[in-house]
């Protein structure tokens, strides 16, 4: 639309520079005004340029110099540089985007609309970076324009229309700057309006609201202005100086009945304020808890001792809550998952530093953390030469100490790992997170994900769920999770379903099938950096015996086997278990396909920890490295 309008206006000067040219000897009669170009012309001339040439020359001057040097030039410069900046910061946004996306954050469609908002803002500022010129070259293009239609005035007057020197240069140029004026105020109200939009396009509102906003926004400001101006009227009427006494006054009375207007709006709207709150308190009194918000239970939440509010408190810098967000994050990136939001709140029946966290209203870990301090954790031995409070670190068990702030150098050179009290603290949700993954995963939240897989691939998830319900691929991935494997890879999970599912519906043997399928992103958890998977055996006689205690019911799996018999195969298999701790590996146990799951029944209480992984999910180009056998 700009490009036409400038167009529009360029044609109408060509076609007003032909009638100057031509026609513009033609004067009437009676006013002796000159009349062939029409009335519009001369009388915008005439306006400007009244009795004295020159002078309208130089006010002509002085409206194309505002034009072109303050407001186009002001406005294309805004243009350019809010186009750098937002070309430069599109990769983060478009990133921001993106993890928001994969955290669960946001849902496609959303992803798609702030993907679309991004491109139309870096779109917007190219676009009016670009009109800058048209208005610029509009503008020049009037200068060139007039002293073209001067000069070829005076030479066609003076040529062909037998014109004196000063009645051509005195009619001409009064066309001329006639034509110039109205090619110009269009102009200027195009270059105005640029500025306008480009410099506001970040409010939400309209120019009014915005003008009166920030004009109102210091009623000290108005006030201060309102006393000058009534001051520089009352010294006018003194006669002490030369200065305007009615407007002066005038402005003073109009800023004053503003002002008042203002402040009666302001505190009507505090009394609105203050009586909403009363009455909302009113109501808490009455009602303090409403039976639904009884009802709720919320999937995880912390409880902290009065101690630990500011760590948690949105208003101030609740660093608690921010990684928590991150945790979020950082584990829909590992397991796939939407992890809830975590609930905050205070617990006076808590110790001062304590705190609780708790899953579905049940209490699954606990801590104690220093405010102010921080935590090393070492080998005893090293720990004895730090001053502080005796722990043990509640994630991992480990011995630790609450050192001062003035004593973490010293720490440092100990070799000892210094923790503050929130990674403490968000260690620990972190890891209760991770091994309870399976409790957040509900029927509903399957749902949400098999809705987001369908959008991309929709006949993954039709064949799937064909012949299985969504209860059926929830145990499937919740099997999954309690033993810590991804499910982020959600298609190629569904497609294992869909291709085992004539064989078998029962989840725990799909289950396995999808374990194997997945082998490679298994393996890659724990091999070493030379593709080497240290494991420990099983003896021949521990897989019969699983194997003939093994039987299935509608209950799904059952360990029948005689409790003395279990008790001594997890005393054998705890030997090799601790035996590789103590080396600081990663306890793996490696047995045969159809004994595997049962062998998991059997540890996941006294070893909740260890990894039972059959010969099948041992993928391509991993080695096996046997440093123990459990025999009995």
């Amino acid at each position: 639309m700009l490009l036409v309008t400038t167009l529009f206006r360029l044609s109408l000067d060509v076609s007003a520079t032909r009638m100057i040219l031509l026609n513009g000897y033609l004067k009437d009669p009676v006013s002796h005004m000159p009349t062939g170009a029409g009335h519009l012309i001369p009388a915008f001339g005439k306006v400007v340029v009244g009795g004295n040439l020159l002078v309208g020359l130089i006010l002509f001057v002085i409206l194309i110099t505002i034009q072109i040097m303050v407001i186009t030039k002001g406005a294309e410069r805004v243009a350019q540089v809010a186009a750098r900046f937002t070309l430069d910061k599109m990769p983060g946004e478009q990133m921001a985007i993106d993890a928001d996306l994969a955290a669960g954050i946001i849902t496609s469609d959303q992803a798609k609309e702030r993907r679309s908002k991004v491109q139309r803002q870096a779109d917007f500022y190219g676009s009016m970076d670009g009109a800058g010129k048209f208005i610029t070259g509009d503008a020049m293009a009037a200068v060139i324009i007039m002293v073209v239609n001067i000069v070829g005035g005076m030479g066609m007057g003076m040529l062909y229309f037998n014109m004196g020197v000063w009645d051509a240069l005195n009619t001409f140029a009064l066309l001329s700057i006639g034509n110039g004026l109205i090619t110009t105020v269009p102009a200027f109200l195009m270059s105005t309006s640029m500025g306008l939009i480009v410099t506001r396009a970040a409010s939400q509102s309209n120019l009014a609201q915005d003008l009166i906003l920030q004009l109102t926004a210091q009623p000290r400001a108005l006030k201060l202005a309102t006393q000058a101006l009534f001051g520089m009227g009352m010294l006018g009427l003194t006669g002490l100086f030369a200065f305007p006494s009615t407007p002066f006054l005038v402005l003073s009375c109009v800023l004053h009945f503003c002002l008042k207007s203002l402040e009666s709006e302001r505190n009507a709207a505090i009394q609105v304020v203050e009586t909403k709150d009363d009455q909302v308190k009113a109501v808490k009194r009455r009602d303090p808890v409403e039976v639904t918000t009884i009802m709720e239970v919320d999937p995880i939440a912390m409880e902290v001792g009065r101690g630990l509010l500011g760590l948690v408190n949105p208003d101030e810098e609740a660093k608690l809550i921010s990684r928590v967000v991150a945790i979020r994050r950082h584990l829909a990136l590992e397991l796939g998952i939407i992890v809830p939001g975590v609930r905050f709140r205070d617990n006076l029946q808590l110790a001062p530093n304590s705190y609780v966290i708790k899953m579905r209203n049940l209490e699954v870990a606990r801590g104690e953390v220093n405010c102010n301090q921080f935590l090393a954790i070492g080998p005893e031995e090293k720990l004895k030469n730090l001053r502080g409070t005796k722990t043990v670190d509640p994630t991992y068990a480990m011995p630790g100490v609450w050192i001062s702030p003035e004593q973490r150098g010293d720490a440092e050179r100990l070799g000892c790992m210094l923790f503050d009290p929130v990674s403490v603290m968000a260690t620990q949700m972190t890891e209760v997170l991770r091994a309870r993954a399976a409790e957040l995963l509900g029927r509903q939240e399957v749902q949400a994900l098999l809705d987001l897989i369908k959008r991309a691939k929709p006949m993954v998830v039709k064949e799937a769920t064909q012949d299985l319900s969504v209860g059926d691929i929830q145990k499937v991935l919740c099997n999954l999770l309690s033993e810590r494997v991804s499910i982020r890879d959600l298609s190629r999970i569904l497609e294992c379903l869909a291709d085992h599912v004539g064989v078998t519906k029962d989840p725990d043997l799909l289950t396995e099938f999808v374990r194997v399928r997945l082998a490679a992103n298994i393996c890659e958890d724990y091999v070493n950096n030379d593709k080497m998977l240290n494991v420990i055996s099983l003896d021949p006689e521990i897989e019969r015996s699983l194997r003939q205690a093994m039987h299935r019911d509608v209950m799904g799996l059952q360990l029948n086997l005689d409790p003395r018999e279990g008790q001594h195969i997890l005393s054998c298999l705890g030997k090799e278990v601790e035996s590789l701790r103590e080396r600081g590996l990663q306890p793996i146990v490696l047995t045969v396909p159809d004994v595997r799951p049962a062998l998991r029944r059997l540890c996941e209480r006294s070893f909740p920890m260890l990894v039972v992984l059959s010969w099948n999910e041992i993928a391509p180009g991993v080695q096996v490295n046997s440093l123990g056998m459990a025999t009995l």
